[in-house]
């Protein structure tokens, strides 16, 4: 059976990020940061009949599914392969979007069928790279780093509350046989937790997992860079949308759309304002759009998402990025 990812937030995404009764309303461009299999993308061009839309992607393998998705749409939709980061900081395109999405989930895509270990449900290489070439898997950080460091990047990205334990077990394990499969992992993260833990509402992998795909990809890391470069792209007036999954995302977008709604960043000790003393944006989503209990049965994987919204007035200084922390 084909699985195709749901796209998360889908009806407050159209809403929010509509083109309708915009200056731009008749001749929409817009960009889609992290297209997976397409799913947003193909729904904002079959409900707006104008619009443009420039699809990025780091992972190739899932770029050429939604190709053939999206074909379709013919001019109307164009491609870009690559990290969104380094697009948006070497903005090469002749015209400034006027919509800009992030959608920061996984597509069920990299969990069902890519094989490359983001689910321990499939025994699979411990790999977790969107891009090939990337320097470190899932495998290599298992395998070489410290303990220390292994259970503090495991706590401090997961939130795990075991995770010197589970990094003590994993380093223990790989002094007899190298860990190079999901199961091998799994199976001794299941083994290192107490019993209480191993039984609960999700597996004992899972904050492990998710810690080790958010290293491998620099997922934070990424983030802010990544943001404050595509609001800069955008065209005033136009609309940026961050969709996030955990608390760790979902911080450094709300710290940096926040201080593109302040007057003034500056910090106290400065003799005088240097960030232009104006908001760079209008903050649409005082609090983040969240789920409806509906689209939670239906799609159990939106329940953590989130939907934060702004409108651009002006390009944002850097020191609108203060405070706002990449781990």
């Amino acid at each position: 059976m084909e699985i195709v990812h749901t796209p998360v937030l889908l009806n407050e995404c159209l809403k929010f990020l509509s083109p309708i009764g915009e200056p731009f309303e008749k001749d929409a461009f817009m960009i889609d940061s992290t297209l997976g299999e397409g799913g947003h993308s193909f729904n904002f061009l079959k409900k707006f009949p104008t619009l443009k839309i420039l699809g990025l992607d780091a992972d190739s393998v899932i770029q050429a599914r939604a190709k053939e998705r999206l074909s379709e749409f013919g001019e109307r939709m164009k491609f870009y392969n690559g990290w969104f980061n380094d697009f948006y900081c070497n903005y090469s395109e002749e015209r400034k979007p006027d919509l800009i999405l992030f959608d920061l989930g996984i597509s069920v895509f990299h969990y069902e069928k890519s094989g490359r270990g983001f689910s321990f449900r499939h025994d699979e290489e411990l790999d977790m790279r969107l891009n090939a070439n990337t320097k470190e898997s899932a495998t290599d950080i298992v395998n070489e780093m410290p303990e220390e460091e292994l259970a503090n990047m495991i706590y401090l990205y997961s939130d795990e509350k075991y995770s010197r334990r589970i990094a003590s077990a994993i380093v223990s394990a790989r002094k007899s046989q190298k860990i190079v499969s999901t199961k091998a992992l799994a199976d001794i993260i299941f083994n290192a937790v107490p019993s209480k833990y191993k039984y609960g509402n999700i597996h004992p992998a899972t904050r492990t997992f998710q810690a080790l795909r958010i290293l491998v990809n620099s997922e934070l890391k990424r983030l802010p860079e990544a943001i404050h470069a595509a609001f800069n792209v955008l065209a005033p007036g136009g609309k940026i949308g961050v969709i996030t999954f955990h608390s760790l995302e979902d911080r450094i977008v709300k710290n940096y759309f926040r201080n593109l709604g302040k007057q003034c960043v500056c910090p106290r000790e400065f003799p005088e304002c240097v960030c232009g003393g104006t908001p760079c944006a209008e903050i649409l989503t005082r609090k983040p759009v969240e789920p409806s209990e509906e689209e939670i049965k239906a799609n159990s994987p939106s329940r953590s998402a989130k939907l934060r919204v702004v409108r651009k007035l002006r390009d944002a200084e850097k020191l609108r990025l203060y405070g706002v922390e990449a781990l």
